[in-house]
Parts: structure tokens; sequence; C-alpha cells
């Protein structure tokens, strides 16, 4: 239990920061490309990267400072970073035909999903 509270305090924090960042952005940039989510996507993708490095490198960060930073934080402010995690553990592990799979099946079924859940909508 006190793990799923500690990814849902992060989680939540995540997505307020997702917001203000996404809505900051728009007032800016034109709407006719997404920058919000663009910079979102990258720059939470770039902060999981630094926390996994420091998971790697010292031993305060706990598994429940993880949890909290990785899985919640970075996991509610943009599920694109869990996704590039995941894609980079893959690579490590040295599974390169999971990898292609997980990242092309991935972007594929995600894309016509939503396009098929819009349609069936309609």
């Amino acid at each position: 239990m006190k793990h799923l509270l500690i990814i849902g305090l992060g989680g939540g924090i995540g997505s307020i920061l997702r917001y203000l960042l996404q809505i900051g952005v728009g007032r800016f940039t034109p709407v006719s490309f997404p920058w919000g989510t663009f910079l979102v996507n990258v720059s939470g993708c770039f902060a999981i990267g630094l926390l996994y490095g420091l998971s790697e490198r010292h031993s305060w960060m706990t598994t429940d400072w993880r949890l909290f930073l990785i899985t919640g934080l970075c996991g509610g402010f943009t599920t694109f970073s869990s996704f590039s995690y995941e894609n980079m553990m893959l690579l490590r592990q040295g599974s390169y035909v999971y990898f292609l799979l997980y990242a092309m099946l991935s972007v594929l079924l995600g894309l016509s999903s939503t396009v098929a859940g819009a349609a069936l909508m309609k």
C-alpha cells in the first residue's frame, strides 16, 4: 500500500507539471504544432534518463525514491518517458528483437487504436 501512495503522489505532481508546462508553452507557440506535448515528452525522457543514471550511481536513490521520481513523477509527467525507459532497458539487456517489436508495434498499434476508437465513436 505504501508503494501505491508513493507512486500516486509522484504521478499527481507529474500530471500537474505536465499541464502547467503545456499551458505555458501554448501561450507562446503556434497551435499548428503540439509544442507543449513535444517538450513534455522530450524533457520527460531526459529526466527519466537522469534519474536512472542517478539510481545507478548513488545509494540514496532507494526503491521508494525510484518509485516516486521515475514511476510516479516521470510517469505522470509523460508516459512517453516510461516507453523510452523500457526500450532502453531492452537494449541494455541485448533484447534487440523485443526492442524493435515493442517500439514499432507501440507506435503503430497506438496510433491505429486511436484512429479506430475515434472512428467507432463517430
